[in-house]
Parts: C-alpha cells; sequence; structure tokens
C-alpha cells in the first residue's frame, strides 16, 4: 500500500495529471489510500466569515470556531470535490471524514515539534487509527479519500488534525511501503529558502538529529516523515505536487525528498 498526502497549493488538478498517476498505480497494482489537506481552502472560508486565524509553529491554531469552519470545508466541501474529480477521471474514489467513520482517534496537542508547549486548542494528535472503514472501501475496490479531522476516544470532540501527521499516522498503521507528501516545495531542505540546500535522501536517524532546526509548514512534514516510519511505514518521500510529472516519479521511486527507515 502506498498512502499520498495530497493537498495545499498542489490540490489544482484543471488537466488531471494526479487522477491519471492515481489510475496508473492502480492500473499496475497498488492500493492507495489518499489523505487530503486544504489549507488555502479553508482561509477563503474564514476570511469570508471573518473568522480570525493564527498559526504557531506550522500549527492552526483552532478555535471551537476555526474547527466549524475547517470541518465543514475538509469535510463537507474538499473531500467529496477531490472524490468527485477523481471519480469523473475513471478513479473510483470514495470520501470519508476521519472523524465521522471514526477511523482517525486524537487527543489534544500540546506541543510543537521541537516539544515546546503551545495553546494549539482543538488541534489534534492522533493516538490511533481504526482501519475498519478504509479496509472496506479497499476490499470493494475502491480508493479512500480521508479528510483529516478526528474524533476523541469517546467519539464526542472532533480535532483538526495537520493534514501530513495523518497520513503519517495511517502509512504507519498499515505499515505502508510508502508515504508520499505533496507539497508545494521540492522536498525538504535544510536551510529554507535557500534552494541549494534541498535534501535529496536522508536517513530517518539523521533527520531526527536536525529535527528541531525546521521550522512553519515544514516542521510538520519532518515529524510526519518521522512518524510515518516510527510507527511501521518503509519510506516517505516528499514532493512537489505543483509538478504534474513528480508524483508519477514518486510512484515509481524517484524524485523530491526520500525519508528511509
Amino acid at each position: 500500500m502506498i498512502v499520498i498526502k495530497f493537498g495545499g497549493h498542489a490540490m489544482n488538478d484543471q488537466n488531471g495529471e494526479f487522477a491519471k498517476s492515481v489510475n496508473e498505480a492502480i492500473a499496475s497494482g497498488l492500493s492507495l489510500v489518499i489523505v487530503h489537506g486544504g489549507g488555502p481552502q479553508i482561509d477563503a472560508a474564514l476570511s469570508a466569515a471573518g473568522v480570525d486565524s493564527e498559526f504557531i509553529g506550522g500549527f492552526r491554531v483552532t478555535t471551537p470556531e476555526v474547527f466549524d469552519v475547517v470541518e465543514r470545508v475538509l469535510a463537507d466541501e474538499v473531500g467529496p470535490g477531490l472524490a468527485g474529480t477523481l471519480s469523473q477521471h475513471g478513479v473510483p474514489a470514495v470520501s470519508i471524514s476521519g472523524r465521522g467513520s471514526k477511523t482517525l482517534i486524537a487527543q489534544h496537542q500540546r506541543t510543537l515539534v521541537d516539544g515546546s508547549p503551545a495553546q494549539l486548542g482543538q488541534v489534534g494528535q492522533v493516538i490511533s487509527v481504526n482501519p475498519k472503514a478504509i479496509l472496506d472501501l479497499l476490499s470493494e475496490g475502491k480508493v479512500p479519500v480521508i479528510s483529516p479531522i478526528a474524533t476523541d476516544s469517546n467519539f464526542t470532540e472532533g480535532f483538526n488534525v495537520n493534514a501530513d501527521l495523518a497520513a503519517a499516522a495511517i502509512a504507519g498503521e498499515f505499515d505502508a511501503q510508502a508515504l508520499i507528501i505533496m507539497t508545494d516545495v521540492e522536498g525538504i531542505y535544510k536551510a529554507w529558502p535557500d534552494k541549494a540546500s534541498l535534501i535529496s535522501s536522508i536517513s530517518a536517524k539523521d533527520l531526527l538529529e536536525i529535527k528541531s532546526t525546521f521550522e512553519k509548514g515544514m516542521a510538520p512534514k519532518v515529524a510526519a516523515c518521522l512518524d510515518a516510519i516510527a510507527a511501521g511505514a518503509k519510506a516517505v518521500r516528499i514532493i512537489d505536487g505543483t509538478d504534474p510529472d513528480a508524483l508519477k516519479l514518486a510512484l515509481a521511486g524517484a524524485g523530491g525528498t526520500l525519508v528511509s527507515a
């Protein structure tokens, strides 16, 4: 199995290149699970609603008011929209919410990637993955498209989970062959924005040693790489999803930044 995190500015797939790569992978015999983000869409919805939002350490501080918008945008709009687009291109995709399907179980996240404490509101840290809904869809030949919204263990409170970290938890649960994180940069940069500092390949052990040096949105991506491998995934590859050829290369084992176990 390969888990693909599709998100951010990489989600503009007007020419159907993403769907084409997914179709080719399925035809080759791969099982795929897609976890989507939706930061730009959430930003637009919050702005339209007049709701302020801030980020701390790469995480969106999620008040109850912010959470209502995040859940609506991801679970009711972006997920079904992505599944619909994939279906139009022949991919048998089905959208599910990590909360509604009881797939992602989380608790309050109270620290940043570097370990410092933070008050993030309804930001969730995944503590377990219930694979049933995913396995049911895969057994029917479907491609699950999962919104990174989680529930607590009592199924009463909802959480906004960073999509990279949600994908990492799912990849770990299934001992995935790889987790592919599609973003809007070419991979992990040791000294962003210096493009010459792109890391082409690194072990999880070496990445862990420099984990605290990453900032803003790159920090959760680095954490996702480490979490996925620690939980059982064989490798993680971060690629530029705005490049129409990047996913095809990644599925073939090339491009971006490879983090290996």
